[in-house]
């Protein structure tokens, strides 16, 4: 078996290359262009977020519209959490149950009202036996579904990675929230992702792919959920690709996960922190200046927390230093000088060829060689959510970027792995 023969058949079928973009190039149906907001009908209760109360806020700051964008013919709503292209691929439902200015429910957050959707109200039944937990849960837990066509319309059979990869920033998202709003917070990627997928009517469309809890389990017992709702297309348009639900089944089950039970650490200011989720943007250009080697450090420090979970793993960050002051330039990890020299020229290039990856003052690569694809991939989005973060709060840009040459990052790291994400940073 060769080094890549272990490795996700999917993301091996979904690589690029300089060849692959150049003789595929991607055409965009405009007249099939997806909706990037699901809604139920009005027959449903429907609680117009108000963030002077604390678990509205708390909502609110996970993936809330915080701007727009007019262009020609075209409107882009902005939200707290980045996505690529402005697609939006993923959808977020909870359950709240004894949490104050919210009825014990599941609801969906329905984004483009700013509203939340009950779509049900429970008393002592729940969703906590398809988590794996036996009593009550107070407090909040997340599902975090993908509607993949509003991807797949753009970046085609690639689009269950940004699928997984935004998946990761709402992760990433609900972690800063739940700093920001003084919570803690526990990921779980293994529970019973079909039968939820079956629970809430979706169809071939739309699936489940993570969980995050907010709180702390009971005494009380808990009857399975009952839950009869319709099926929502969340697109409006929709072609099917069977190589991406295929990815989805072959990835569902997790074996051999490693529960990581510390918490992260960060020491934000709590109040300009709030400020700079809902200030974050993706930076377009960067103006060649330098970053201190103290400000890294300090970001590395922030990307290496401990990310709570049942399924954590091994994401390795490449960096290559093109711009940091006392620091030679070159391919760096965990602080390592790998490979010396101006390589702001190679970085750019292996991003296939996007100047940010060159102008930058440091441009990222994370990488894993974990079997369990969708656990490591949201994972590579959580910690380039947390790469937005703080660079935005120490005063730099960032941006991520989605596509590179695979084999090509493979060789410059000298490590086979599977490339999850590449990401710059700088002014």
């Amino acid at each position: 078996m060769s080094e890549f023969e272990k490795f996700f058949e999917y993301h091996m079928q979904t690589k690029h290359s300089y060849f692959s973009v150049r003789s595929f190039p991607n055409r965009l149906d405009w007249d099939n262009q997806p909706s990037a907001f699901k809604s139920y009908p009005n027959s449903f209760e429907k609680k117009e977020l108000d963030v002077e109360k604390h678990n509205h806020s708390f909502i609110y700051y996970i993936a809330g519209i915080t701007a727009k964008k007019t262009y020609p013919g075209v409107e882009y709503y902005l939200r707290v959490n980045p996505s690529a292209g402005a697609l939006y691929p993923n959808e977020i439902y909870f359950q709240s149950r004894n949490n104050d200015d919210l009825e014990d429910g599941i609801y969906h957050f329905d984004i483009a009202s700013s509203s939340i959707t009950l779509l049900k109200a429970i008393k002592d039944e729940g969703i906590e036996p398809l988590l794996g937990l036996e009593n009550q849960f107070d407090g909040f837990l997340f599902l975090v579904s993908s509607i993949y066509y509003r991807s797949s319309w753009k970046y085609k059979n690639r689009a269950f990675r940004y699928c997984l990869l935004d998946a990761g920033h709402i992760l990433g998202s609900m972690e800063a929230s739940s700093y920001a709003h003084d919570k803690e917070y526990e990921i779980v990627y293994e529970f019973k992702k079909q039968e939820l997928n079956s629970l809430f009517g979706f169809d071939e469309k739309e699936f489940f792919t993570s969980c995050l809890k907010v709180g702390k389990i009971s005494s009380n017992e808990v009857r399975k959920l009952e839950l009869d709702i319709p099926t929502i297309d969340g697109s409006y348009y929709f072609e099917k690709n069977e190589l991406i639900e295929k990815a989805y089944m072959d990835s569902l089950e997790t074996n051999s996960c490693k529960k990581q039970t510390q918490k992260a650490i960060f020491n934000y200011q709590k109040e300009f922190f709030k400020e700079i989720i809902l200030k974050r943007r993706s930076i377009r250009e960067f103006s060649k200046q330098a970053i201190s080697n103290t400000q890294l450090d300090t970001i590395l420090d922030v990307l290496n927390q401990a990310i709570s979970s049942d399924c954590d793993e091994s994401v390795e960050i490449y960096y290559v230093a093109n711009r940091v002051k006392e620091l030679r330039p070159g391919l760096y990890k965990d602080k390592n000088l790998l490979k010396t020299g101006d390589l702001s020229s190679k970085a750019g290039y292996l991003c296939l060829e996007q100047d940010l990856g060159k102008s930058s003052a440091v441009t990222f690569f994370l990488t894993t060689k974990a079997k369990n694809y969708q656990a490591a991939y949201q994972k590579a989005g959580i910690i380039g959510h947390r790469l937005y973060l703080v660079a935005n709060y120490l005063g730099y840009g960032c941006s991520g970027i989605g596509a590179y040459y695979d084999d090509e990052v493979c060789e410059f790291t000298g490590e086979y792995s599977q490339v999850l994400y590449a990401l710059a940073i700088g002014n």
